[in-house]
């Protein structure tokens, strides 16, 4: 038996690493005595990275611990120690992990220790930690890392021996990501990190359940969200097929376009389109304004400065506000085809388990407003308008795609959340509620411009948009902009007083707002006008995950891929693919506070790609990347027929 022991918040811990049998027999008798007493007992593992489903991927050590002892159990080095952790997973009848989501998949996949028997055993320690407060550390939280958790609760020298084993990493010649992997299993420095994680969560997890519990938070949500993280484990797991014979040339075309457009900022100055110092100085060389900074003092030119220089909105569409501005114009393209070569193709290309799938990271609990993010490729971030990384992704064999999202369920939400009967009668009579909201404000004449600042306007209360912001988003002027807001206050009364009392009541409770399921947001004291932005937001995203919870309950998991902001990702086979996505909107239309929350099921072809082709069909026709690739274009316009 290996012995290392530390001292945490003044008392003696010890991590024991079993060696022989008869040290395996004293870990099992360990576990009987936590079982037999019901006892929350810490829980981690050690892999080799982050890649849980890639080929060579490895489960090192399985960790258990109660607040003074810890067992490393070291899975990979004996059929046996996989036997004894396997075991000691299956009869330990409760279990506290840290971003448990990770855990759980690892051991399902790869020490065969089943989701579906483990999940209703485990509490995460990080979902309670952002139940009180899903803030990071650096925008004035408690923090969601276990160590940050634990140096404020636990012990304020509570040891990051993350920080030691990176040293040995690099004394190897190995990163922070390559270590892990290559690291001797028998260094002190690695099985003292691995015990004392389990030691941590167990000392900190009281701590956190009692500030939630003083808080106000109920127990229903805690195991909402679990219920939650469970249906988005079994979606990660599942994964989708990638069409490689699509992505290896895309991610060369990708690059070309990239270099390209560098090529064109070179032009003016810029050597690099990642370094916003040379842009913005180019930028003020060719006469543009720019106002705003970064905290540092610097000229701001981010992503939203450089659409509005370059016209195009969002979805890089013209504006029509003004003549686009070329070095924006490049800056923005080559920095998007950057991203998609790196973040999308490559990842898709080199990140796939051996049934050639990619898993993408769910992370069902993730923003301030509790907004889900996916990770691993970042498709959430993808804009709604274009099929070029989509394409990449396919179903099942002999499957349809389909794709079930609500309609405009911010706008919905926010009119039930403030009982507003002008847009409430609006959305009962099943009117375009943007061109409603145009037509009240402005007559029956009301331009396409009208409809579109009254859209922008109404997001900008689900968003947190100022007018500035909406006044560069549509190339509207800033007085039609503010005239616009006013207009729609007027119109819709009830919002504005719904915001002014969120405010009210979030200064009155410490700048905090509560959402309909008791969700607790704090806000920034200098942003207090964001209330309304977060409980429509947050409530959204519950709206979805209530979703989610009743298609596991009808036995749907199984046919989803993904949960992407208001939209549900899915196949079935193709016999019965209109049935199923019908199914899948029926179970996620319910009824809000007396407003209907709708659904659109479509069923697309062989990729997830083939459901936005035919929405993609300007872009196509008029984008300047397929005018230079007039293969692609070719072959996207045959498969959108």
């Amino acid at each position: 038996m290996k012995y290392f022991p530390y001292t945490i918040a003044g008392e003696e811990t010890m991590t024991r690493v079993p060696e022989t049998r008869a040290d395996l027999d004293e870990f099992r008798r360990w576990v009987e005595r936590m079982a037999s007493a019901g006892e929350m007992v810490g829980a981690d593992t050690e892999t080799t990275g982050l890649d849980t489903f890639s080929p060579a991927y490895r489960l090192r050590t399985s960790q258990f611990g109660d607040k003074r002892n810890a067992w490393v159990v070291q899975t990979e080095v004996s059929d046996r120690n996989a036997e004894a952790a396997r075991w000691a997973f299956d009869v330990l009848p409760r279990l506290v992990f840290h971003n448990a989501t990770f855990d759980m998949l690892v051991l399902d996949r790869h020490l065969g220790v089943p989701l579906a028997t483990l999940a209703p055993k485990v509490t995460d320690s990080k979902i309670i930690a952002h139940l009180f407060d899903p803030r990071p550390k650096h925008e004035g939280g408690y923090g969601l890392k276990l160590k940050e958790l634990c140096a404020r609760d636990v012990d304020p020298n509570a040891p990051d021996t993350q920080e030691d084993l990176t040293k040995v990493f690099h004394s190897i010649g190995e990163t922070k990501e390559t270590g892990w992997a290559k690291i001797d299993i028998n260094h002190p420095t690695y099985l003292q990190y691995a015990g004392l994680d389990a030691i941590l969560v167990s000392r900190v997890l009281p701590v956190l359940e009692a500030r939630l519990r003083k808080a106000g938070v109920k127990p229903g949500l805690v195991e909402f969200e679990h219920a939650v993280m469970l249906v988005c484990a079994k979606m990660e797991r599942r994964g989708m097929k990638v069409d490689q014979d699509y992505v290896r040339p895309l991610v060369g075309r990708l690059q070309e376009e990239a270099a390209l457009h560098a090529g064109k900022a070179a032009k003016y100055g810029v050597t690099s389109v990642n370094a916003p110092k040379q842009v913005a100085s180019a930028l003020v060389g060719m006469g543009e304004t720019l106002t705003e900074t970064t905290d540092s003092g610097a000229l701001k030119v981010d992503k939203e400065i450089l659409q509005v220089l370059a016209d195009v909105d969002r979805e890089w569409k013209r504006i029509g506000a003004r003549t686009p501005n070329p070095l924006a114009d490049a800056v923005l393209r080559s920095k998007r085809a950057g991203k998609w070569a790196k973040s999308y193709g490559v990842a898709m290309r080199d990140g796939l388990d051996s049934d050639g799938r990619i898993h993408p990271k769910i992370n069902s609990l993730q923003a301030r407003t509790a907004r889900m993010s996916i990770s691993g490729p970042p498709l959430q971030q993808l804009p709604s308008g274009d099929w070029t990384i989509r394409r990449a992704l396919l179903p099942d064999d002999g499957h349809r795609i389909f794709s079930v999202d609500y309609s405009a369920v911010e706008m919905r939400v926010l009119a039930a959340l403030a009982d507003e009967g002008v847009m409430k009668r609006a959305i009962a009579e099943g009117r375009d509620l943007h061109g409603f909201t145009a037509e009240l404000i402005y007559g029956p004449d009301y331009t396409s411009f009208h409809r579109k600042l009254c859209k922008g306007v109404g997001f900008g209360k689900v968003y947190g948009g100022g007018s500035v912001t909406l006044s560069r988003q549509t190339g509207a002027p800033l007085d039609d902009v503010k005239k616009a807001v006013a207009a729609y206050d007027r119109t819709y009364r009830a919002i504005k007083r719904f915001s002014s009392r969120l405010q009210r009541e979030a200064r009155a409770d410490g700048y905090i707002v509560w959402t309909p399921v008791g969700r607790r947001l704090p806000l920034d004291r200098d942003r207090v006008y964001a209330a309304t932005n977060y409980a429509v937001q947050s409530t959204a995203r519950d709206v979805l995950c209530q979703a989610l919870l009743d298609m596991d309950a009808k036995g749907l998991t199984d046919c989803l891929y993904l949960p992407i902001h208001d939209e549900c990702l899915g196949s079935a086979p193709d016999d019965i693919a209109e049935d199923i996505a019908r199914e899948v909107g029926e179970a996620m239309s319910m009824d809000f506070f007396g407003v209907p929350l709708d659904t659109d099921p479509e069923v697309g072809g062989y990729s997830w790609g083939s459901l936005y082709m035919k929405k993609a069909e300007t872009m196509i026709e008029n984008d300047a990347w397929y005018a230079a690739h007039p293969d692609e274009a070719a072959a996207a316009e045959e498969r959108r027929k």
